[in-house]
């Protein structure tokens, strides 16, 4: 149920751009000798499977003031404009197909490139959390398409710009409104139960809540729209977009911690379902010709060799390095205390680098998942279920249970990707067809029908079991129990710190480039480094999120310029309200020359 109001207690309001900034200088933050200008060109355009429209469609909407719907390269949302031969796409937007018949998608770099300033200067971050409002995005386009859906005379406007010569030919036009009619149906119907009244707000958005939407919601219907409404949920706990370098390295991901990382075939698990919610292609259908029972192929975009590419690049990025001055001899005292043991240990145990747990002989960074007594919502999104519709009775990969018809979200979630995944990369095991086998005799064999053909799959495709929990039924919390590696034991910082309970973890990240990734947090409740020193009932209730940076507090800066939006926050008796700036009070003892010194350290990270 969409939330009718703003409350008074969590509210983010949106204050649109006064000036663009166009003319401000650009300054490229080093990344690491590995990370190239032609890295970053591919970074920001490869294609990933995303489909959102078609190009000619976004380039003939508009604006109720009549302006284009692309001016400025959707700036006015945040997004970073970008050169070259781009259809007037910003970076992480990408055009794919062939001439005439375009689609517009997302890429990674859309929500994962940070642009900060300071004295007129811009700071590009790559793979550093963006600073864009998704929200407006999605409501902005489609007010623009239910307009032309509800407005005849608006449609024929737009069915003389996209079909030009072709607008004569009546057929043409009559399958353009069937084509728009459908898709403004499916995308209302996302935006309209999905989308949260209440903005996710700058920086901010419930990446799980929408992925489920998008999945169960629009892709598993059995009727010609594949609409699920009953699936689609208010999607009203934002988090702050991750930064992406060393993602790859480490051992779990995903603000939860909930799924399992550290190779290729679990990177690409993660980013199959990344896809999925940002506009991917899914029209699965069932297939008794088929092990999995399901054709999870059938009319799907996922770009499996783009995907490829992407986590490649995402390896060779490096944390940013600090732009501005360092006091190396405070930094050198900040190490001290970073390192120095407490009452609860030190912020090394769970922000240091050191091995966790193997992925197919990879080796990568511990991960803790902590419950530090931060906002809990997250955990509400994970415990959705839905109806999984055609999806129903599909066999989870790896067990012999099947998806009921009401089942979690992240077990449809984990059979689409998994089955995806696997269809793909193994047809030889899954598809009967190349098996040669009479399909009378597959019916009759109950034995064959039993068999867990995951059995015979390659070592790496295996791996895939360990990609997401299954939670056959049980709240995600104590799935992944079961789930989480040996390297969570290994932190020193009790379950209880800061918390009632231990029901609510969430990862424990090394903390390289840290200084450009606030606010900080995983729902990006407060805006500084300097203000998670202080307590709870000391740090901002409110404050503006956008570019503007503040070297000293090592964060947003108090008072913003262009778009931003104001975060209302809870203290920790709304530990639950999505928006809660309680927890990880450590380091909130330490005398202010030890947390000067701290922030100095952490900027070299």
């Amino acid at each position: 149920m969409l939330r009718a109001t703003i409350s008074q207690t969590a509210a983010i309001c949106l204050l649109f751009p006064l000036t663009a900034g166009a003319s401000e200088p650009l300054v490229y933050t080093d990344q690491g000798k590995n990370w190239s200008a032609m890295d970053r060109a591919m970074y920001y355009t490869q294609d990933q499977g995303s489909r959102l429209m078609p190009l000619s469609w976004l380039k003939a909407l508009t604006l109720p003031d009549g302006s284009p719907f692309l001016s400025q390269s959707l700036s006015r949302y945040g997004y970073l404009p970008m050169t070259g031969p781009n259809q007037g796409l910003p970076v992480g937007f990408t055009s794919t197909g062939p001439a005439g018949r375009e689609q517009v998608g997302v890429t990674c770099a859309a929500c994962h490139t940070r642009e900060i300033r300071v004295s007129g200067t811009k700071y590009r971050v790559d793979g550093g959390p963006a600073l864009v409002d998704f929200h407006r995005l999605l409501v902005d386009l489609d007010e623009a398409t239910q307009k032309l859906a509800n407005d005849p005379a608006a449609f024929d406007s737009f069915a003389k710009i996209v079909l030009g010569p072709d607008y004569e030919d009546p057929s043409s036009r009559d399958l353009l409104k069937l084509e728009f009619d459908l898709w403004s149906k499916r995308f209302h119907a996302i935006v309209s139960r999905g989308v949260p009244s209440e903005p996710w707000g700058v920086g901010r958005l419930d990446a799980v809540g929408m992925i489920f939407n998008r999945l169960t919601g629009l892709d598993l219907g059995e009727t010609s729209d594949r609409i699920i409404e009953a699936n689609i949920q208010s999607a009203d706990a934002p988090v702050r977009y991750p930064f992406l370098w060393n993602a790859a390295v480490q051992d779990r991901t995903q603000w939860p911690g909930f799924a399992a990382n550290g190779s290729d075939i679990l990177g690409l698990a993660r980013n199959v379902g990344e896809v999925y919610g940002v506009f991917g292609e899914f029209t699965p259908v069932k297939d008794s010709w088929s092990l999995l029972g399901i054709d999870y192929l059938k009319g799907n975009s996922v770009n499996f060799s783009g995907l490829s590419t992407l986590e490649g690049l995402i390896k060779k990025l490096g944390p940013p390095a600090y732009p501005f001055p360092i006091d190396k001899a405070l930094a050198q005292k900040g190490e001290a205390v970073f390192k120095a043991p407490g009452p609860w240990g030190s912020c090394e145990d769970c922000h240091g680098q050191r091995p966790g747990t193997p992925s197919l002989g990879n080796k990568t960074w511990a991960t803790p998942l902590v419950d530090t007594g931060t906002d809990s919502h997250q955990y509400d999104v994970l415990s959705w279920v839905a109806h999984p519709g055609v999806m129903t009775g599909a066999r989870i990969p790896f067990l012999s249970e099947r998806l009921a018809e009401t089942s979690p979200a992240i077990d449809i979630l984990t059979v689409a990707v998994e089955g995806s995944i696997l269809q793909h990369y193994a047809p030889w095991i899954f598809d009967l067809r190349l098996k040669q086998t009479d399909a009378v005799e597959v019916a009759l064999d109950k034995d064959l029908s039993a068999l867990l053909p995951e059995l015979y799959l390659p070592k790496d495709l295996r791996e895939l079991r360990n990609a997401f929990p299954r939670s056959q039924g049980l709240g995600l919390a104590d799935a992944q129990r079961s789930a989480v590696p040996p390297a969570e034991s290994t932190s020193k910082v009790p379950e209880s710190a800061n918390s009632p309970t231990t029901q609510f973890k969430y990862e424990s990240r090394v903390l390289y480039g840290i200084w450009a990734t606030a606010p900080y947090l995983h729902n990006g409740s407060v805006p500084t480094l300097s203000d998670l020193l202080k307590a709870v009932d000391q740090r901002p209730e409110k404050f503006e999120s956008g570019a503007d940076y503040d070297p000293v507090m090592v964060g947003l800066a108090a008072t913003q310029s262009g778009l931003h939006s104001i975060t209302v926050t809870t203290d920790c008796t709304e530990r639950n309200s999505g928006n809660s700036r309680c927890g990880h009070e450590f380091g909130t003892d330490l005398s202010a020359e030890d947390k000067t010194a701290l922030l100095e350290y952490l900027k070299t990270l």
